[in-house]
Order: structure tokens, then C-alpha cells, then sequence
């Protein structure tokens, strides 16, 4: 008797969670109204002669809704600091006081939030682009168990339907990260 063992699905899983990561932190980059310390995930800080990220170098808080503090564990760096930030394409300006720096953040116009909608929207589509290529990937290595030796259709449509249950579970956590950012994005 040869027992079929279902289609290895862990390579599709370690892809597909890989996209989800990604596609996560893409979204977690756009800016709401709100001060956020994932605001700065992207800096990058010139410090000790290679490049690290802030929170590699500094303590980040966010004490209201309006503002980042930024304090570096070696004050020598503040200067480094506020000029990754400056540099990082955020639209945010530190200022230094005293032993750190702080970042107000601005209330978004009404406008800018629908623009900042319209951005997340097309990085979600990106997201779903991602998992139909890994689909892609993964249905054709699938496909190419036919007709090897205890391999029978039905398998290979339960692991196809398998891939389109997995396909459906991870675009309905982009979906539900889609509308938790969106509510971010709208609320004043």
C-alpha cells in the first residue's frame, strides 16, 4: 500500500510569511497623524563607522500623540542622528534639547490622509502580487508530481485546494491590515 504524504508546504509558508513581513512593515512606514516610534524603523545612523538603525543607538518613546523623543545612549551621537533623520525622507525635523531630541509630528490635512490611503491601497495590491507569485512557485512544483509512482489526481487537487486555502488566509491578514491602517489613516 503507498500512503501519499501531503505536498510540503513549509518552503510556501516561509515565503508567504516572508511577504507578509514585508508587506507589514511597508504599511507600519506610513505615516498617520499619530506619532509612532515605527516612524523611524527606516534611519539609519552614521555612528562607530558603520551604518546602524536608531533604535540600535537610541532609546524611542513617544510621549503624546504628537511627538517622538529620541534618546541616545552615547550623546556624542545626537548630531549623527538628527541628520539620519533628516535624511531618511520622512518630512519629520528633529530638534535637539539638551540630551535628546525631539520630533513633533503634524497633524495630517485631510487631503494628505486620502493620498496617504491611496498609498496604502497600492502597497496592499503589492502584497497580494507577492503571494500570487509565491502561488505561482509553489502550484507548479505541485503540478510536477504527476505522474510519479503513488501520486493520484485527487492528491494533487487536495494539495491545490490546500494552496488556495493558504492563499485565502494570508490575503485575509493583508485585508484585515489594510482596514486596521486605513481606520489609523482616517482618525483625526
Amino acid at each position: 500500500m503507498n500512503l501519499h504524504m501531503s505536498f510540503n508546504f513549509s518552503q510556501f509558508q516561509q515565503e508567504a510569511a516572508k511577504a507578509l513581513d514585508h508587506i507589514t512593515q511597508d504599511i507600519n512606514q506610513l505615516r498617520t497623524g499619530k506619532a509612532n516610534s515605527q516612524m523611524l524603523d527606516t534611519v539609519k545612523v552614521e555612528a562607530y563607522g558603520s551604518w546602524l538603525k536608531i533604535n540600535e543607538v537610541a532609546n524611542i518613546s513617544v510621549p503624546d500623540p504628537t511627538m517622538i523623543l529620541v534618546s541616545p545612549w552615547d550623546k556624542s551621537l545626537l548630531g549623527a542622528i538628527e541628520k539620519g533623520i533628516g535624511s531618511a525622507g520622512l518630512n519629520l525635523n528633529a530638534v535637539i534639547d539638551g540630551q535628546t531630541l525631539r520630533i513633533l509630528v503634524p497633524a495630517l490635512t485631510e487631503e494628505r490622509r486620502r493620498d496617504m490611503v491611496k498609498i496604502l491601497y497600492q502597497k496592499l495590491e503589492g502584497g497580494r502580487i507577492m503571494f500570487r507569485s509565491v502561488r505561482t512557485e509553489t502550484k507548479k512544483l505541485i503540478d510536477q508530481q504527476k505522474g510519479q509512482p503513488g501520486i493520484s489526481e485527487d492528491m494533487i487537487e487536495a494539495d491545490l485546494n490546500q494552496l488556495d486555502s493558504y492563499i485565502k488566509n494570508y490575503n485575509d491578514k493583508l485585508d484585515e491590515l489594510g482596514k486596521r491602517k486605513e481606520k489609523d489613516l482616517m482618525t483625526i
